[in-house]
């Protein structure tokens, strides 16, 4: 009688999984099967390199990768072809400075009536609009409780429409600096995980922790900042040998670091110390400039926000003292960034995404070009630059063989006409495609 009911049960269980197949699954295996190999013709193609544009090129893919790129590559029978021969194509984009699980609405709100929960709720919108935008790639620099390694781990099984990401976790900041809420009553308790560490002890137990919980990279807050209430805009926050610590921990466990830093001491420490990435890097001087050059160390800097923020803060309810520390800086911040291309220093893409809106990010290629870049040196920066200091000169940032089948596409010639990429009508990531507005 046991025996017979196995048999029964699992007739059932394999006429169960055939009723599945029959609803959906068998349909999503030949969808599967469908987009195995397909062939984009492009129009006009960048790939990312900072070459010259090639024309009427081909690019075949297999899979969630590109298999082969060139202008007389024979079609195999049965490939699935994508006509943008009236478009530029390009690599996917890459945002190596986002916060894509939230964005600012209201200050006062954002602090006191919005809990995690509200924000991971919200997460997957920013994160699909990101993508959508042409950002195939970011790295997300601090989040709270852990909502990006959630949001990572999602989209990377599919369950939810975003980029590929890259994610700090909670940061590293010291107590009543930057990454610290200040500025309110000591008998306020905000019941959740701090990225708040102090001495070089708690700073590697701190790092240790994130590492634990999925951080891919280290931020550290080297410096005070702009959106906070501490009276300096740009001084050190942590002594060099915690900055150090920061770096020789993060390395220990394979991460790199990646440092807030707006004030001249404060970079020329971070860089000292080995970070990856300057972030922001307003007050730069000519030797921090100096250093960067002589360590490879990349300049993520994000003009663009100076518009936003001066223009739309002040109707989110943000304190006056937060807009003028940004009236102090933000013009400051775009002649040295300047200064720091001329000079040759490694620029990134970076805009600090949340901080204005989400699929916004491609308006700071314009500045870029402003302050400035070639609009083909734009172009690299969020490419093959951007994949560099991920650490995914590999995978990312190229259409290249061997690569992951991220690609873009516009109606215009970006190389004439910047803003193009704010205009982006076609999104391909991993051989999927999300975004295509040039079917008829």
């Amino acid at each position: 009688m046991r025996l017979s009911g196995k048999i029964m049960l699992f007739v059932f269980f394999i006429c169960f999984l055939s009723q599945i197949d029959s609803a959906g699954w068998g349909e999503k295996k030949k969808e599967d099967e469908e987009k195995v190999k397909i062939a984009i013709i492009a129009g006009s193609l960048i790939d990312g390199q900072g070459f010259a544009t090639l024309k009427n090129s081909i690019i075949l893919i297999n899979g969630e990768r590109i298999e082969a790129v060139g202008e007389d590559l024979s079609i195999p029978p049965g490939t699935k072809t994508i006509n943008l021969t009236e478009a530029t194509v390009l690599p996917g984009l890459i945002d190596c400075h986002t916060h894509i699980v939230s964005q600012f609405e209201n200050y006062l709100e954002d602090l006191f009536r919005r809990s995690p929960i509200d924000i991971a709720v919200s997460a997957h919108i920013y994160a699909q609009r990101t993508l959508e935008a042409g950002f195939t790639t970011v790295r997300d620099l601090i989040a709270p409780e852990f909502i990006d390694v959630a949001l990572r781990k999602a989209i990377d099984s599919g369950k939810v429409v975003g980029p590929r990401m890259q994610v700090a976790t909670l940061g590293v900041g010291a107590t009543g600096g930057h990454g610290d809420i200040i500025g309110f009553s000591p008998y306020l308790q905000f019941n959740q995980f701090k990225g708040i560490a102090d001495g070089v002890d708690e700073i590697r137990r701190l790092i240790r922790f994130e590492v634990k919980n999925g951080a891919d990279i280290i931020k550290m807050i080297a410096t005070a900042g702009v959106l906070s209430e501490e009276e300096s805009v740009g001084a050190p926050q942590f002594s060099f040998e915690e900055m150090k610590a920061i770096v020789e921990e993060a390395g220990r466990w394979g991460k790199r670091v990646a440092a807030h830093a707006h004030g001249t001491e404060g970079i020329k420490m971070a860089v000292r110390a080995g970070v990856t990435s300057i972030e922001h890097g307003s007050l730069i001087d000519e030797e921090g400039i100096r250093l960067m050059k002589e360590k490879g160390t990349f300049l993520v800097a994000d003009i663009y926000n100076h518009e936003y923020i001066v223009s739309v803060f002040r109707k989110l309810g943000f304190p006056e003292r937060l807009i003028e520390k940004e009236n102090s800086i933000g013009e400051l911040q775009r002649e040295n960034f300047r200064r720091a291309a001329r000079a040759g220093v490694k620029l990134a893409f970076g805009t600090d995404a949340g901080v204005y809106p989400h699929g916004w990010n491609a308006r700071q290629f314009a500045f870029m070009v402003r302050f400035g870049l070639t609009p083909m040196e734009a172009i690299k920066t969020a490419t093959t630059n951007a994949a560099e200091l991920l650490g995914w000169s590999d995978r990312v940032g190229k259409i290249a063989p061997g690569f992951y089948a991220d690609i873009i596409a516009v109606s215009g010639d970006p190389l004439q006409d910047i803003k193009e990429l704010e205009k982006v009508k076609f999104v391909m990531k991993g051989g999927v495609i999300y975004k295509n507005e040039f079917i008829p």
